[in-house]
Protein backbone atom coordinates (compact mmCIF):
# COMPACT_ATOMS: atom_id res chain seq x y z
CA UNK A 1 0.00 0.00 0.00
CA UNK A 2 1.28 3.45 -0.87
CA UNK A 3 2.50 6.00 1.62
CA UNK A 4 0.43 8.94 2.70
CA UNK A 5 0.29 12.24 0.85
CA UNK A 6 3.55 14.15 0.53
CA UNK A 7 1.96 17.53 1.31
CA UNK A 8 2.15 18.57 4.95
CA UNK A 9 -0.70 20.77 6.14
CA UNK A 10 -1.53 20.77 9.84
CA UNK A 11 -5.06 21.94 9.06
CA UNK A 12 -5.88 18.58 7.49
CA UNK A 13 -6.95 15.79 9.88
CA UNK A 14 -4.22 13.55 11.17
CA UNK A 15 -4.77 9.79 11.07
CA UNK A 16 -4.53 7.34 13.97
CA UNK A 17 -4.43 3.60 13.34
CA UNK A 18 -5.57 1.75 16.46
CA UNK A 19 -5.73 -2.05 16.92
CA UNK A 20 -9.30 -3.13 16.27
CA UNK A 21 -10.66 -4.81 13.17
CA UNK A 22 -8.98 -3.76 9.93
CA UNK A 23 -10.88 -1.62 7.47
CA UNK A 24 -10.84 -2.01 3.70
CA UNK A 25 -7.76 -1.03 1.73
CA UNK A 26 -9.94 1.46 -0.13
CA UNK A 27 -10.91 3.37 3.01
CA UNK A 28 -7.39 3.29 4.39
CA UNK A 29 -5.95 4.47 1.08
CA UNK A 30 -8.34 7.43 0.91
CA UNK A 31 -7.39 8.56 4.40
CA UNK A 32 -3.66 8.02 3.96
CA UNK A 33 -3.67 10.09 0.78
CA UNK A 34 -4.58 13.30 2.59
CA UNK A 35 -3.29 12.77 6.13
CA UNK A 36 -0.41 15.08 7.05
CA UNK A 37 0.55 12.88 10.00
CA UNK A 38 0.01 9.16 10.59
CA UNK A 39 0.20 7.75 14.12
CA UNK A 40 0.17 4.03 14.84
CA UNK A 41 -0.43 2.58 18.28
CA UNK A 42 2.20 0.04 19.28
CA UNK A 43 -0.30 -2.82 19.44
CA UNK A 44 -1.06 -2.33 15.73
CA UNK A 45 2.44 -1.65 14.43
CA UNK A 46 3.22 -5.19 13.31
CA UNK A 47 0.00 -5.39 11.27
CA UNK A 48 0.58 -1.94 9.76
CA UNK A 49 4.20 -2.70 8.85
CA UNK A 50 3.11 -5.87 7.08
CA UNK A 51 0.86 -3.75 4.84
CA UNK A 52 3.84 -1.63 3.79
CA UNK A 53 2.41 1.62 5.16
CA UNK A 54 4.80 4.49 5.90
CA UNK A 55 3.96 6.07 9.24
CA UNK A 56 5.27 9.12 11.09
CA UNK A 57 4.76 8.34 14.78
CA UNK A 58 4.82 5.11 16.77
CA UNK A 59 3.14 5.66 20.14
CA UNK A 60 2.39 3.48 23.14
CA UNK A 61 3.53 2.12 26.47
CA UNK A 62 5.74 -0.49 24.74
CA UNK A 63 4.90 -3.23 27.23
CA UNK A 64 4.92 -7.01 26.69
CA UNK A 65 8.42 -6.95 25.26
CA UNK A 66 7.61 -4.56 22.41
CA UNK A 67 10.77 -3.20 20.76
CA UNK A 68 10.16 0.16 19.06
CA UNK A 69 13.74 0.38 17.82
CA UNK A 70 13.08 -2.55 15.49
CA UNK A 71 10.52 -0.48 13.60
CA UNK A 72 12.70 2.62 13.69
CA UNK A 73 15.14 0.63 11.61
CA UNK A 74 12.44 -0.32 9.10
CA UNK A 75 10.88 3.13 8.71
CA UNK A 76 12.78 6.39 8.47
CA UNK A 77 12.11 8.94 9.72
CA UNK A 78 9.96 7.58 12.55
CA UNK A 79 9.22 9.43 15.78
CA UNK A 80 9.04 7.16 18.82
CA UNK A 81 6.69 8.42 21.55
CA UNK A 82 6.79 6.41 24.78
CA UNK A 83 3.62 6.97 26.87
CA UNK A 84 3.79 4.75 29.96
CA UNK A 85 0.79 6.36 31.75
CA UNK A 86 -1.54 3.47 32.66
CA UNK A 87 -4.42 5.79 33.59
CA UNK A 88 -5.20 6.44 29.92
CA UNK A 89 -5.59 4.24 26.88
CA UNK A 90 -3.02 4.52 24.11
CA UNK A 91 -5.69 6.06 21.89
CA UNK A 92 -6.36 8.80 24.44
CA UNK A 93 -2.63 9.43 24.68
CA UNK A 94 -2.49 9.76 20.91
CA UNK A 95 -5.25 12.38 21.12
CA UNK A 96 -3.24 14.25 23.77
CA UNK A 97 -0.17 14.11 21.52
CA UNK A 98 -2.08 15.68 18.63
CA UNK A 99 -3.50 18.42 20.85
CA UNK A 100 0.05 19.20 21.95
CA UNK A 101 1.08 19.44 18.29
CA UNK A 102 -1.78 21.84 17.56
CA UNK A 103 -3.79 19.58 15.28
CA UNK A 104 -7.49 20.55 15.13
CA UNK A 105 -8.85 17.23 13.88
CA UNK A 106 -8.12 13.53 13.50
CA UNK A 107 -9.58 10.50 11.74
CA UNK A 108 -9.29 7.15 13.53
CA UNK A 109 -9.43 3.69 11.93
CA UNK A 110 -9.12 0.18 13.34
CA UNK A 111 -10.81 1.43 16.54
CA UNK A 112 -13.92 -0.79 16.34
CA UNK A 113 -14.49 -4.53 16.05
CA UNK A 114 -12.51 -7.30 17.73
CA UNK A 115 -12.69 -6.71 21.51
CA UNK A 116 -16.01 -5.22 22.59
CA UNK A 117 -14.53 -3.42 25.62
CA UNK A 118 -12.01 -1.64 23.42
CA UNK A 119 -14.69 -0.65 20.92
CA UNK A 120 -16.99 0.83 23.59
CA UNK A 121 -14.13 2.65 25.30
CA UNK A 122 -12.75 4.07 22.06
CA UNK A 123 -16.13 5.42 20.98
CA UNK A 124 -17.27 6.86 24.32
CA UNK A 125 -13.96 8.42 25.32
CA UNK A 126 -14.09 10.94 22.49
CA UNK A 127 -16.50 13.06 24.57
CA UNK A 128 -13.58 14.10 26.77
CA UNK A 129 -12.07 15.96 23.84
CA UNK A 130 -15.16 17.95 22.81
CA UNK A 131 -13.45 21.33 23.18
CA UNK A 132 -9.94 20.41 22.03
CA UNK A 133 -10.01 18.01 19.08
CA UNK A 134 -12.48 17.06 16.36
CA UNK A 135 -12.46 13.24 16.29
CA UNK A 136 -14.03 11.02 13.64
CA UNK A 137 -13.96 7.23 14.00
CA UNK A 138 -14.43 5.33 10.74
CA UNK A 139 -14.81 1.74 9.65
CA UNK A 140 -16.32 0.12 6.58
CA UNK A 141 -19.85 0.49 7.95
CA UNK A 142 -19.93 3.65 10.07
CA UNK A 143 -18.66 7.18 10.55
CA UNK A 144 -18.90 8.21 14.20
CA UNK A 145 -18.39 11.66 15.70
CA UNK A 146 -19.56 13.86 18.55
CA UNK A 147 -22.23 16.36 17.56
CA UNK A 148 -21.89 20.07 18.28
CA UNK A 149 -24.92 21.59 19.98
CA UNK A 150 -26.22 22.58 16.55
CA UNK A 151 -25.43 20.44 13.51
CA UNK A 152 -26.45 20.97 9.88
CA UNK A 153 -25.48 18.85 6.88
CA UNK A 154 -26.94 17.88 3.50
CA UNK A 155 -27.80 14.19 3.08
CA UNK A 156 -29.59 12.15 0.41
CA UNK A 157 -32.94 10.64 1.35
CA UNK A 158 -32.90 7.33 3.25
CA UNK A 159 -29.37 7.79 4.59
CA UNK A 160 -29.24 5.73 7.83
CA UNK A 161 -28.42 7.89 10.84
CA UNK A 162 -28.24 6.94 14.51
CA UNK A 163 -28.12 9.33 17.45
CA UNK A 164 -26.52 7.72 20.49
CA UNK A 165 -26.25 9.62 23.79
CA UNK A 166 -23.30 9.14 26.10
CA UNK A 167 -25.16 9.08 29.37
CA UNK A 168 -28.08 11.46 28.84
CA UNK A 169 -28.56 14.17 26.24
CA UNK A 170 -31.47 16.59 26.63
CA UNK A 171 -33.38 19.11 24.55
CA UNK A 172 -32.87 17.25 21.28
CA UNK A 173 -34.74 18.54 18.24
CA UNK A 174 -34.34 17.38 14.64
CA UNK A 175 -35.44 18.40 11.16
CA UNK A 176 -35.67 16.17 8.08
CA UNK A 177 -35.40 12.84 9.89
CA UNK A 178 -38.04 10.14 9.43
CA UNK A 179 -38.53 9.84 13.19
CA UNK A 180 -38.25 13.42 14.47
CA UNK A 181 -37.41 14.57 17.97
CA UNK A 182 -38.92 17.73 19.44
CA UNK A 183 -37.07 18.98 22.50
CA UNK A 184 -36.75 15.41 23.82
CA UNK A 185 -34.12 13.52 25.85
CA UNK A 186 -32.23 10.36 24.96
CA UNK A 187 -30.58 8.18 27.61
CA UNK A 188 -28.15 5.36 26.94
CA UNK A 189 -29.64 2.00 27.84
CA UNK A 190 -33.20 3.36 27.96
CA UNK A 191 -33.95 5.35 24.84
CA UNK A 192 -31.67 6.15 21.94
CA UNK A 193 -32.03 7.32 18.36
CA UNK A 194 -30.72 4.24 16.59
CA UNK A 195 -31.68 3.41 12.98
CA UNK A 196 -33.30 6.68 12.05
CA UNK A 197 -33.00 7.91 8.46
CA UNK A 198 -33.09 11.06 6.37
CA UNK A 199 -36.61 11.90 5.18
CA UNK A 200 -35.86 13.74 1.91
CA UNK A 201 -32.82 14.98 0.00
CA UNK A 202 -31.67 18.08 1.81
CA UNK A 203 -30.33 19.62 4.99
CA UNK A 204 -30.63 17.68 8.24
CA UNK A 205 -30.62 19.79 11.40
CA UNK A 206 -29.92 18.28 14.82
CA UNK A 207 -29.81 20.43 17.95
CA UNK A 208 -29.40 19.49 21.58
CA UNK A 209 -29.28 21.63 24.68
CA UNK A 210 -27.07 19.60 26.99
CA UNK A 211 -25.13 16.36 27.27
CA UNK A 212 -23.07 14.46 24.73
CA UNK A 213 -24.67 13.08 21.59
CA UNK A 214 -22.91 10.89 19.04
CA UNK A 215 -23.82 10.85 15.37
CA UNK A 216 -23.37 7.59 13.50
CA UNK A 217 -23.64 7.75 9.73
CA UNK A 218 -24.15 4.11 8.78
CA UNK A 219 -23.53 2.20 5.57
CA UNK A 220 -25.02 -1.26 5.01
Amino acid sequence: MSSHHIVRDDQEPALIIANGAACSKELMGQLLEWSPLVIVLDSAMKRVAELGIKVDVLLGDFDRGFDPEYYKGLQYPLEIVHTPDQEKTDLEKAFDYLIGRGFPAVNVIWATGRRADHTITNITNIVRFRDTLKIVILDDHSKIFLLPYKFEKWYPAATPISLIPIGKAAGISTKNLKYPLNNEPLTIGYRNGSSNEVETDGIVVIEHREGNLLMMECFD
